[in-house]
């Protein structure tokens, strides 16, 4: 049986009108557009609930239509997707946004519908409609569908997760929601952050004070090429860079990453499991490029610092044994390098190694592993050190990012050497761990096979 998601928003006609460009109008500096086709979609709420139900869940869409052609034309285009409509009365007219394009690239939009609307109709008692939900998508667009107090009631009684894509015009999530999905730009104009700091640190303000102040679950504000930050209980953010791709339309970006985590939520996900699928999906359906970052030439570790800071760069650095190199590894150090301009690796020494796992352990010995290591393209540079943490190492080497991988704990404590990064201005941030992989488990199985 398929999931059940219940989309709750605005609802916009999105017109696409394609072309092309041969010349300039003889009676004002303008180009011409000889149009070739167009292609009418649901916009705002209507596409997330689109998209959802082409992923094969069962969805009911709650939004208010107008009496008019582009309401009656949005109720064809929505049936024949599949979606069940929960419509209520919008005064005035439908909303529209008509995007003129040429080879793909948008020359104008126009907006139509008003820029005051009335509001729309409350939509009435929906408890039965979203407790019987696996989850539900709040997708916000401003223009007064989630500020009826009916609904808002419905909403925060229900106890059914909700994920809530929020608008700097619309209202305010209701209190307990599971997760909310501003981009960096809303997050930071619906939290009053001046910005500073960097951009994950300047995320992650922004998402923990919106978090307090909705008394929501997790925030997870959604940064374009480069990814998420998910702020949480805890005090370290889950960051998940963007899978680099081809370049394309990032139009529908926020629908696609608000529907696929409310799916993965109503399939019984983690917040932090919701978000990565959810980064992914955004960016391979749009084709999201995410620009390369500096290429170090490589040289010792106080070399590429040194190159790194100097061009205005952003230094990350994370630490491990890479005892027998695994898939697990490689999945961090490519998350890491993805936040800045270089990534140096603290390796833990022999003796260190031997400390912590055990006097068979290494398998692999430090020069061997630093040399596979340094053999990386994500890898700029490697530091071995002796000590039982690398406080020593990062005091030298100050990084703007420490990145740690690892299991995602809601509300777990800070990591060790947090406190220690927060002293120059760095930010300590996890990335996502690749389930199943792990040095102690192929060691173990290996020597199973062995007997």
């Amino acid at each position: 049986m398929s999931a059940r998601l219940v989309v709750v928003g605005d609802t916009l006609l999105d017109r696409d009108v394609d072309g092309s460009v041969r010349r300039v109008s003889p009676d004002a500096p303008a180009l011409v557009l000889d149009e070739e086709s167009t292609v009418d979609r649901p916009g705002g709420a209507g596409r997330a609930a689109t998209l959802a139900a082409a992923d094969g869940l069962d969805v009911t869409l709650v939004t208010a239509l107008a009496d008019d052609a582009g309401g009656l034309r949005l109720a064809e285009l929505l049936t024949a997707a599949d979606v069940r409509l929960h419509a209520v009365r919008l005064p005035g007219a439908t909303p529209e946004k008509v995007r003129l394009r040429a080879r793909g690239q948008v020359l104008l939009r126009l907006d139509r519908g008003g820029a005051d609307p009335a509001p729309p109709a409350d939509p009435g008692d929906l408890r039965p409609l979203f407790d019987a939900a696996d989850a539900i998508l709040v997708s916000d667009y401003g223009r007064g569908l989630t500020a009826r107090p009916g609904l808002r009631a419905a909403l925060t009684e229900t106890g059914t997760p909700i994920v809530w894509d929020p608008h700097p015009r619309g209202s305010a999530p209701v209190p307990g929601v599971r997760l909310a999905t501003p981009n960096e730009a809303e997050a930071r104009l619906l939290s009053d952050d001046a910005g500073g700091g960097g951009r994950i640190a300047a995320a992650t303000r922004a998402g923990q004070e919106l978090r307090r102040r909705w008394r929501a679950g997790a925030v997870a504000v959604t940064t374009g090429a480069a990814g998420a930050v998910l702020c949480h209980a805890g005090p370290t953010p889950l960051v998940v860079p963007a899978p680099q791709v081809a370049e394309g339309d990032t139009c529908g970006a926020g629908d696609r990453f608000a529907a696929t985590a409310t799916a993965a939520l109503a399939a019984g996900a983690l917040p932090s499991e919701a978000v990565a699928a959810a980064v992914a999906a955004a960016t391979a359906a749009i084709g999201l490029h995410r620009v390369d970052n500096t290429v170090v030439p490589a040289g010792p570790v106080h070399d590429v610092v040194a190159r790194v800071r100097a061009a205005g760069g952003t230094i990350v650095a994370t630490g491990g044994c890479f005892d027998l190199l695994h898939a697990g590894h490689i999945a961090t150090l490519e998350a890491a390098r993805a936040l800045g301009d270089c990534l140096v690796v603290c390796l833990n020494s022999d003796t260190g190694v031997r400390s912590l796992k055990g006097p068979d352990r290494p398998v692999v010995a430090e020069a061997d592993r630093t040399r596979l290591l340094e053999a990386l393209s994500c890898v700029d540079a490697v530091v071995v050190f002796d000590e039982p943490t690398p406080e020593a190492t990062l005091a030298w080497l100050r990084p703007d990012i420490w990145v740690k991988g690892g299991d995602y704990t809601d509300g777990g404590p800070a990591l060790p050497e947090a406190g220690l990064v927060k002293q120059w201005g760095g930010q300590t941030v996890i990335v996502p761990y690749l389930d199943g992989r792990s040095t102690t488990g192929l060691i173990s199985t290996a020597r199973s096979k062995g007997h």
